[in-house]
């Protein structure tokens, strides 16, 4: 079943991506936070279940976690930032297991970062809307990572009941 939700949501992205982009105030409207090391709160790491040979580190900041402890509604300028690293691989092109059974970081690939603006995103398609979530990519040294967005919107859409977060019970 997960493997053809998978399939669905890729194919979707595939033919929205080829005739609807982002609204161009979108490529640049979420600022990379420099800061986020120091100012937010690393809530939660782990191997990555989308990309198996992936781990990711996530931190919210303040106004984010608070309204998720509340039970409530996380507001607008919430920020979700995820580190992603890739796994140490083996000779074979196998992530690397520690005796812990879990994946063993490498480098930083990529820095994806979800704010929450009121009103973002009205103008996408429905099946790329995330209830005013917007995100954007960044190499490590901050710089746009380029990355198409539109599939990190079709991948968090479903995601309804949990304010289009993978993570939303770990923040509380």
């Amino acid at each position: 079943m997960k493997a053809l939700r998978v399939m669905f949501l890729t194919a979707v992205v595939l033919a929205i991506s080829a005739n609807a982009q982002a609204p161009a105030s979108a490529q640049d409207a979420t600022a990379f936070p420099a800061d986020y090391k120091t100012k937010f709160t690393n809530y939660l790491s782990l191997d990555r279940t989308q990309n198996n040979d992936q781990i990711i580190r996530l931190f919210a900041n303040d106004k984010a976690l608070a309204a998720a402890k509340a039970g409530e509604k996380l507001p607008d300028g919430s920020v979700i930032v995820g580190e992603i690293y890739k796994a140490r691989l083996d000779k074979d092109g196998k992530p690397v297991v520690s005796t812990l059974g879990r994946k063993i970081r490498d480098k930083l690939a990529v820095i994806a970062v979800m704010e929450r603006r009121d009103g973002f995103g009205k103008d996408l398609p429905q099946e790329l809307q995330n209830d005013g979530w917007d995100f954007a990519a960044f190499k490590p040294d901050g710089s746009s990572a380029g990355k198409d967005l539109n599939q990190c919107r079709a991948c968090h859409a479903p995601l309804t009941d949990t304010q289009h977060l993978f993570s939303l019970q770990h923040m509380k």
